[in-house]
């Protein structure tokens, strides 16, 4: 026993050693947009590129005055990364290929795009004052109040925050050009060689722009709804000045980034809007376009949307450390050989590159008017997640008021499915999901609340799965822009001129922040009934959640869809301090848990769904189990949540198409499997993870026993997915995903090690090695408990190979 635990102790990840941050170097500028596809909802404007000659003489001049360079030392710190590295050179993953950055050094896009300043004019108004690289074409008139909210005078200082949609024509022919590119490239890999002459171009002309790296562009997410957003952070200031009319100069400053984490830039812009009052010149514009172009994220790898998932869902500071140090040595070899062939005789500078303290932020430098500001950029940006909010603040907004003296809302079938009493928060995001028109409103609060607000709720209801919501919100608005706001269907605006509430045709939903009550419009439209109801009515099946009577008379009423039960759970974890990592955890796996039912009524209803992409060839028994979808412990329940879900949304595909991973965990997790069943599961997910590094591998046995319809799709037979190890490491990503720390972690496949049959107990040995190898897959491991991890070194020893 004592041999035993101290294996087990042995594998405890190592803890992560202590790095300085790191100092700022060349600046890149954010990835270029993908077409335009909508209107602009207040403006469009042109590339910042255009014509400003007095702007950009040199821009490669002007992008790094501070390179972040240590003089006293050349090296990362060797200590603890060459302990890391050491320790985990075994690893999974694309090791060897070239990564590439979030934000490349020589990238033709800039961090920011504009600098807006609007002053208040006693006679005209709002008005613009000063544009800085450019004028942005439209109507300024909108921005400008757009910039001065509502009753800003009573307030020193606010924030407010808008979108903007840009014309990208320029910048999608070069998008197109590199994609050309990549696609050339990649069918040469394929042994499909165009002309030799032209190929050589090509791939020097890819080289020089995108480098070798670890993806062929296949990850490269596009937004079917058009180009990113162009987001504005707005800071107005109020200064008290008898000698003007009015005796106060109001002013706004505003910087137009690509960024969704445009809060980082706050502190700068304090510092420019003061510089603005003293000095109200376009050279201070000028000075903070500069600086902030200058910031370097170019030693900020590119996470795949399973890394940034896995991240997001780690709690471990140096998840993923191996990019960074990866990022390090790639930076250093390009310095090496830049200094080689410089024809100089001067001994260069030694510049040294730090590790993050916490991978799940990159730390740089702006350095503004001589003073270093810092910042922390997120390393993996969640879909629809805009600016700094808190979703605890959201929820306790609206939970509170509800606890203490709950009110009963007006009945409707898209918005109150657990009846009168559905909690505040469900109903919310019912709207969300249905796209009703929703209202924030907080007459005499700051804008910056509303905007919080309607930026929270948006990731509230994505979860960082669903997407759309960022692009039907208004973070604030006024009356002027109401027929503008009428326009977009299922709108989400913050607004604080209380006129809004006494419009109940205006809104479909209205969540008044500071009393924290919800209203249900009783102009809403009324729902028809639909063919699911329809559906399960005919079968005898209540359709007791969707706001029926049957639920609406008691504070308890049946709670079909167990949303009640999560919003217990839910403010129990936030009342026990979990904080707003593990809240925004369990509202993703709620949003998944929506999706998938979603689905699976369209199955039941409908008999095929397009929210579930390739149910056909996890149906096919591919490794010798089947199914898709969410799992119920019997048919009755399914029906019974199923007619309490009238709602859906989009899917989309993962890597490991032959296998619904998340099916069969849920199978173990939530069914009373016989021993037959539970090895088929078992020995499923050994196999499609160990096939997809070998195509020889087989840890179930022959495919004989296989359908001929299913053997084609595993990865051994599939000619599109070639094993490699870049493929092990994303169908093991997969995998990580669906088993999050902040749920169960591996403790239902660690229950295969119990297993009575030997050849399912030695897949799952194979299988958590091959977690314990991988990069996120070790922390897993590192979280399971002392007796599972005894059971694998127990049957390590059956076998009769030494542990690791």
């Amino acid at each position: 026993m004592e041999t035993l635990m101290a294996e087990v102790n042995a594998q405890r990840p190592p803890a992560p050693a202590p790095a300085p941050a790191p100092a700022p170097a060349p600046a890149p500028s954010p990835a270029p947009p993908a077409g335009l596809q909508r209107q602009p909802s207040f403006s469009s404007f042109p590339p910042s590129r255009s014509p400003s000659s007095s702007v950009r003489n040199d821009p490669r001049k002007a992008r790094s005055p501070h390179p972040p360079m240590l003089p006293e030392r050349d090296d990362i710190d060797e200590a603890a990364s060459s302990s890391r590295t050491s320790a985990h050179s075994h690893k999974l993953g694309p090791a060897m290929a070239r990564l590439r950055s979030q934000y490349p050094a020589d990238a033709v896009e800039r961090h920011v795009e504009y600098i807006l300043v609007a002053s208040f004019d006693i006679d005209r108004g709002s008005v613009m004052e000063n544009q800085y690289p450019a004028a942005i074409s439209g109507d300024e008139t909108t921005l400008a109040e757009l910039m001065l909210p509502d009753q800003v005078h009573s307030r020193a200082q606010d924030w407010t925050i808008f979108f903007l949609h840009k014309d990208t024509t320029t910048e999608e022919e070069e998008k197109e050009a590199r994609r050309e590119r990549r696609r050339k490239r990649r069918r040469r890999k394929q042994g499909q060689h165009a002309d030799q002459a032209d190929g050589d171009d090509e791939h020097h002309a890819y080289d020089n722009t995108d480098g070798s790296d670890d993806t062929d562009g296949s990850d490269e997410e596009h937004d079917a709804d058009g180009p990113p957003l162009v987001y504005v952070l707005n800071l107005v200031n109020t200064k008290q000045d008898n000698t003007v009319k009015r005796g106060a100069v109001v002013k706004a400053m505003a910087i137009c980034t690509r960024h969704s984490f445009l809060h980082i830039y706050k502190p700068l812009l304090l510092l420019a809007l003061e510089e603005y009052f003293r000095h109200p010149v376009i050279e201070t514009l000028a000075s903070l376009y500069n600086a902030l172009n200058a910031m370097d994220l170019s030693l900020m790898p590119k996470l795949s949307s399973l890394e940034s998932f896995v991240l997001h869902a780690g709690d471990a500071k140096d998840m993923f450390i191996e990019k960074f140090e990866q990022m390090i040595r790639q930076r250093k070899a390009a310095d090496a050989e830049r200094t080689s062939l410089s024809s100089t005789d001067s001994q260069p500078k030694r510049i040294a590159y730090s590790l993050p303290r916490d991978t799940h932020e990159f730390e740089s430098k702006i350095y503004y008017n001589g003073i270093p500001v810092p910042v922390k950029i997120p390393s993996a940006l969640s879909p629809e997640s805009v600016g700094d909010y808190s979703l605890i603040k959201l929820i306790q907004t609206f939970s509170t008021p509800h606890s203490t003296q709950p009110q009963p809302f007006a009945l409707h079938p898209h918005l109150t499915t657990s009846g009168a009493y559905t909690h505040p928060i469900i109903v919310l995001v019912n709207a969300l999901l249905t796209q009703k028109r929703i209202i924030f409103i907080g007459h005499n609060r700051p804008s910056s609340e509303v905007a919080e607000a309607v930026l929270a709720a948006c990731t509230l209801a994505s979860g960082g799965v669903l997407r759309g919501f960022v692009r039907h919100a208004f973070p604030y608005t006024d009356l002027t822009k109401v027929d503008d706001l009428l326009k977009v269907p299922g709108f989400i605006a913050g607004v604080t001129n209380p006129t809004f509430s006494f419009k109940p045709e205006w809104w479909d939903v209205l969540c008044d922040l500071p009393t924290g009550r919800m209203k249900i419009s009783n102009r809403i439209e009324s729902a028809s009934p639909t063919e699911g109801s329809l559906y399960f009515q005919q079968h005898g099946i209540p359709v007791s959640g969707a706001g029926s009577q049957m639920s609406s008379d008691s504070k308890g009423g049946v709670d079909s869809t167990g949303d009640n039960q999560f919003m217990e759970t839910l403010l129990q974890s936030i009342a026990n301090r979990h904080g707003e990592t593990a809240i925004r955890a369990k509202w993703r796996s709620w949003v998944l848990k929506f999706t998938r039912i979603a689905a699976a009524f369209e199955e039941t209803v409908y008999g095929a769904s397009a929210l579930y992409i390739g149910s056909h060839e996890t149906d096919a028994g591919a490794y010798g189990v089947s199914g898709h979808g969410y799992v119920w412990p019997d048919d009755h329940s399914r029906l019974r949540e199923l007619a309490a879900n009238d709602l859906a949304r989009q899917w989309k595909k993962k890597p490991v198409r032959a296998l619904d991973l998340h099916h069969q965990h849920d199978k173990l997790r939530c069914l009373k499997l016989s021993h037959d069943q539970s090895a088929a599961i078992y020995l499923a997910l050994a196999r499609c993870v160990e096939e997809a590094g070998s195509p020889n591998a087989s840890a179930s046995g022959s495919e004989a026993d296989l359908p001929s319809a299913a053997q084609h799709l595993t990865f051994a037979n599939d000619p599109e997915r070639r094993p490699s190890e870049k493929l092990q490491y994303e169908a093991i990503l997969q995998l990580l995903c669906v088993i999050p720390e902040s749920n169960t972690g591996l403790f239902y496949l660690s229950l295969g090690l119990f297993h009575p049959r030997q050849d399912v107990r030695m897949g799952v040995v194979k299988l958590l090695e091959r977690i314990m190898d991988h990069p996120a897959g070790r922390y897993f491991w590192g979280s399971l408990g002392r007796f599972a991890k005894l059971a694998f070194f127990r049957v390590k020893r059956e076998e009769g190979g030494p542990p690791k």
